[in-house]
């Protein structure tokens, strides 16, 4: 199945949302799930149109890349700066850094956050309550 690689970035108050591999997919909102719906609803209009990308036509995955100030300030409510210390090993200074746009993570360090919250997303899809 191919995938349809959407990045989502936030800038001072608004966020962008784009199709990174399918070409005129794009929207945008004050909010992450307001882009999110603009980028469903342009699809949406391009496959109501008949004028989408040869990918639109077959079956696809959505897949949401986010840079990592936005994904930590979107996700700011869920995950504190200490959980993320806790499954990261980045200490929460540093964090905040990479949430304030003051310092941007190097491409090592944006690995380890993305393969910690995978593990953590791994593990908490074993647990049957």
């Amino acid at each position: 199945m191919k995938k349809v690689k959407i990045v989502i970035e936030r800038s001072k108050d608004f966020y962008w949302a784009y199709a990174e591999n399918v070409k005129g997919v794009s929207g945008g909102g004050n909010t992450v799930a307001a882009a999110k719906n603009e980028v469903l609803a342009c699809i949406e209009t391009m496959k109501d149109l008949g004028d989408c990308p040869k990918i639109l036509k077959s079956k696809y995955e959505i897949v949401y890349k986010f840079d990592t100030q936005s994904f930590l300030n979107y996700y700011s409510g869920i995950f504190t700066k200490a959980a993320l210390e806790r499954i990261t090993g980045i200490n929460q200074k540093q964090i905040q850094h990479y949430a304030s746009g003051l310092k941007k993570p190097r491409p090592a360090q944006a690995q380890k956050i993305e393969q910690a919250l995978h593990g953590l997303g791994n593990e908490l899809l074993s647990i049957h309550l």
